[in-house]
């Protein structure tokens, strides 16, 4: 009997956004569970939040419906999420004195995968205490600045 996949993914490709601004909602929904992933993307007011969402909701719905798995979609995480440049779509602009500006169009790839949330290894991770401040630094004194001349009255 031959081992399950332990992940499940869905890929969108040819998304019009720019990579870098898909990038910048992707960083938020890495390791998270799917409800918590769901609900930042709701309330994420930037466009790739919406096309990370339909794949993300795609995902879900790979993991649920593959008959060897039988997963529940409030059981998964969010184990990798990232995002790959796609083709430039190149325009042109008309400019002032017969010129030509260049437009580019940026597209992207974006690729979501799910596993089971006891099987992802991620964990959240601990908060961690601020360093300490080293002792001979903080009983050593703060160095004083220069005193300042006083100016002397001009005679008038």
């Amino acid at each position: 009997m031959t081992a399950a996949r332990s992940e499940v993914q869905a890929v969108a490709k040819f998304v019009r956004v720019s990579p870098r601004k898909a990038r910048l909602v992707a960083d938020h929904i890495r390791g998270r569970t799917v409800p918590e992933a769901r609900t930042i993307l709701a309330f994420t007011p930037r466009a790739a939040a919406r096309e990370i969402d339909k794949v993300l909701r795609s995902a879900i719905a790979n993991a649920e419906s593959n008959p060897n798995l039988h997963w529940n979609g409030d059981d998964l995480v969010v184990s990798a999420v990232f995002v790959d440049e796609g083709p430039t779509i190149k325009r042109f602009q008309a400019r002032a004195r017969g010129r030509v500006s260049q437009i580019l169009k940026r597209t992207c790839h974006i690729t979501v995968r799910v596993d089971l949330a006891d099987r992802s290894g991620l964990e959240k991770p601990a908060k961690r205490a601020k360093p300490a401040v080293e002792a001979a630094s903080a009983s050593a004194p703060t160095a004083s600045k220069r005193p300042r001349k006083k100016r002397e009255a001009v005679a008038s």
